[in-house]
């Protein structure tokens, strides 16, 4: 089994940062792929980003790129999300999410952390 604990998440301003963090614990080894979904107010849950555990690819929503940065700590054995020039829009839950295969599909992911909230005024 894989364990994801989250941390991180707040209240912040617009033009402001925040950085999510993503533990994974377990039989980590099955990961292929970590991903960041987000879920706003009265949403679908959506793609963020995706960090490949093996290779280090990743991959962004056009919502994010040039934002949002994903990145993994191998001593930590932790993902991040690290959120620059938030908006309001990006308010919502945000889900850390493992996958066993390559894909960005929520409902392909077998493992999700607890969430976290990131509040973003305006």
């Amino acid at each position: 089994q894989v364990q994801l604990v989250q941390s991180g998440g707040g209240l912040v301003q617009a033009g402001g940062a925040l950085r999510l963090s993503c533990a994974a614990s377990g039989r980590t080894a099955m990961i292929y792929r970590m991903t960041w979904f987000h879920e706003g107010p009265g949403k679908e849950r959506e793609f963020v980003a995706a960090y490949n555990w093996y290779g280090g690819n990743t991959y962004y929503a056009d919502s994010v790129k040039g934002r949002f940065t994903i990145s993994r700590d191998n001593a930590k054995n932790t993902v991040y999300l690290q959120m620059n020039s938030l908006t309001p829009e990006d308010t919502g839950l945000y889900y850390c999410a493992a996958a066993t295969s390559y894909t960005r599909d929520p409902a392909r992911y077998a493992y999700w952390g607890q969430g976290t909230q990131v509040t973003v005024s305006s």
